[in-house]
């Protein structure tokens, strides 16, 4: 098994509960980083469940890239997406620190992860064996 089978997105569901058992669920919306001072004069609040989501986004980004690959890595690499999905949804179902927008957002991003890597993966696998019509 290569490390490109491994799916990153689970670093978001590791940060995620790194964060609630350090400093607890009120440290996604209180922590907030550096604020950035804007130009109409408000200030910008970025908060650690910002980042969280920011970093899920950019990991779902390069997930569903890695799912256009038609490799024996990428078969295992859906499999374990679809792990990953399932110990979300039970924590989710399961673990009060985990009932916040931040790990639901977490939790449809690692869903839309296992359905994009799926769907992708049929859809090249078709044009790699030049199955269909629209070939």
């Amino acid at each position: 098994m290569s490390l490109r089978s491994i799916p990153l997105i689970v670093i978001a569901f590791i940060l995620y509960n790194v964060v609630v058992l350090m400093f607890g669920v009120e440290a996604l919306a209180n922590l907030a980083l550096p604020e950035i001072h804007m130009l109409s004069g408000g200030n910008w609040r970025f908060t650690w469940g910002d980042a969280i989501i920011l970093l899920t986004l950019v990991l779902l980004f390069i997930e569903i890239v890695k799912a256009t690959y038609t490799t024996t890595s990428s078969l295992v690499d859906h499999g374990l997406s679809m792990l990953v999905f399932v110990a979300c949804l039970v924590e989710f179902l399961l673990t009060p620190q985990a009932a916040t927008s931040v790990f639901f957002l977490i939790m449809v991003a690692t869903m839309i992860d296992v359905i994009a890597g799926f769907t992708i993966g049929i859809r090249v696998a078709r044009r790699d064996l030049a199955i269909g019509a629209d070939t």
